[in-house]
């Protein structure tokens, strides 16, 4: 990569990051198609497995060891510089054993961030950290005022394989996202694909917004990204990639969204627990290239499901945290109601495919158990190249939801009978805001439906007294013990007044 030199630059290393004493002008003609020659360069070479050289100190670090290794925030990037943004940069070791080389761009160059110890406060380890020389980062984060002027908020977070994770105006860390998803749930096993390298562009002192390049890449396929990242109440990313594969790929997931779904409303615990529900997620919202909005509420399956929703151009799809309620988490620690949601819309025409969810089993809140993405119906051949964009949006109140009646809470359990027998019961409460516009006589009537592997055997619907809302109640019997898929509309008239419930009985 040609970097230019110019007596110009005036530079000093603080900690080994490139700090220019005078502010940039416009950053250098660097750009998303020189990243994007590099990853079909690398996508006509054979793979090389990535070689392990962290030192054994690092690689053997455990989860304690490695929280108590901080990087030093005097040292941040572009912290004395007068631009709004600054970023700060992880250690390598403990899961995060591949580095990860990164560059700034400005007006004279492209100039790579060395790595040095002294930037790193080590905490209560001690390391002979002579031999930590250019070891490259774990990744890094972004830093804003989005809270309050006088305080720079870690806003987002590039770390792990392809993960990386954004805040909006108090909100806290909850789902992630991905640059992609390979084979996730497929019978071959997962391929993991890994950003190796990013290029930050210099922003300006009146800034709103941060530009990201990276190059992602794996066994079967490399990648080009752009994110052009916006801080605010609703924190927004605008995704830009262009991938190039290798060799044929089974199933590529794009756009994927990763959270955990342990317990909730639909789904009690298993085992006593204080709080009612567990969640950085409770459902995936879809808005269909028909305009068919659905709300799948989310599970915690006995074993793997799989679902999907066949659409041709979709117009979004999120994992979405609609529960803002403390009182129905009473986590003081976790504040499971300030998880944010995050909502994917594309840009263009992405054709015909799936929006595919997966849910695992797990038997703690302490793994991601979910995943979300769209899946198109043909790729590319190798070689080829195959580009997408779309804007991902981190919501904490202001959620993109449908212009109808839309699901509230989903409720499961065995209703009141005299007699005891094996059916279930499903109350599903919507907010009828959006009906009630028409009048407050409109009353709609239920569209229930199951698969053939169920029998319902009850219905009712009427109007929540308690919150002015509308109630659907069913109850269900299973006639084997496969799932059951199941729906619910709200109808006026003949006409759809809702979002679909869209429900899978594990």
């Amino acid at each position: 990569m040609r970097v230019i030199a110019s007596h110009r630059m005036r530079c000093l290393l603080l900690g080994g990051l490139l700090l220019a004493t005078a502010l940039p002008a416009p950053a250098w003609a660097f750009g998303f198609n020189d990243v994007a020659r590099r990853a079909q360069t690398l996508a006509a070479e054979p793979w090389r497995e990535p070689k392990n050289e962290l030192p054994k100190v690092l690689r053997e670090l455990n989860y304690d060891q490695y929280r108590d290794i901080r990087f030093r925030p005097e040292r941040a990037l572009w912290r004395r510089n007068g631009t709004p943004f600054e970023v700060q940069f992880f250690h390598p070791g403990f899961f995060f054993t591949q580095p990860v080389r990164i560059h700034v761009v400005t007006a004279e160059g492209v100039q790579k961030l060395r790595f040095r110890a002294e930037d790193f406060d080590y905490g209560a380890n001690r390391f002979d950290t002579g031999g930590f020389e250019d070891l490259g980062f774990a990744g890094f984060r972004v830093h804003y005022p989005i809270n309050s002027p006088s305080y720079k908020d870690e806003i987002a977070v590039f770390l792990g394989a392809s993960y990386f994770r954004a805040l909006g105006k108090n909100q806290l860390y909850g789902l992630s996202a991905r640059g992609l998803a390979v084979d996730t749930a497929a019978m071959s096993g997962e391929e993991f694909p890994a950003f190796t390298e990013f290029w930050l562009m210099w922003p300006q002192p009146d800034s709103r917004e941060i530009e990201i390049f990276a190059l992602l890449e794996s066994r079967r396929l490399t990648g080009a990204y752009r994110f052009v990242l916006r801080p605010g109440t609703e924190t927004q990313m605008d995704v830009r990639a262009r991938l190039f594969l290798r060799e044929p790929v089974e199933k590529l997931g794009i756009a994927p969204l990763t959270s955990m779904f342990y317990f909730g409303e639909n789904q009690p615990a298993k085992v006593e627990d204080y709080r009612p529900e567990v969640h950085d997620s409770d459902g995936l919202q879809l808005h269909t290239g028909n305009g068919e909005w659905v709300w799948r509420p989310l599970v915690n399956p006995e074993r793997l499901l799989v679902t999907s929703f066949t659409s041709e151009n979709p117009r979004g799809f999120g994992l979405m945290q609609r529960d803002r309620d403390f009182g129905h988490y009473q986590d003081l620690e976790a504040r499971y109601e300030r998880r944010p949601s995050a909502w994917v819309t594309p840009k263009g025409n992405w054709g015909k495919g799936r929006v595919e969810l997966v849910q695992i089993p797990t038997p703690d809140e302490t793994n991601d158990n979910i995943v979300a993405y769209w899946v198109p119906a043909e790729l590319p051949p190798p070689g080829q190249p195959f580009e997408l964009q779309y804007r991902l949006s981190w919501q904490l109140k202001q959620l993109t939801q449908p212009p109808l009646a839309w699901v509230s809470q989903t409720r499961r359990g065995h209703g009141y009978r005299k007699e005891v027998d094996d059916s279930l019961r499903f109350v599903i409460d919507f907010d009828d805001s959006a009906l009630r516009r028409r009048g407050r006589d409109v009353k709609p009537e239920a569209a229930i439906w199951a698969g053939d592997n169920a029998e319902i055997l009850e219905k009712q619907s009427f109007r929540n007294q308690a919150d002015g809302g509308w109630r659907v109640s069913f109850r269900l019997k299973r006639k084997d013990e496969q799932p059951v898929e199941m729906r619910v509309t709200l109808r006026v008239d003949g006409k759809i007044a809702s979002e679909t419930w869209s429900y899978v009985l594990p």
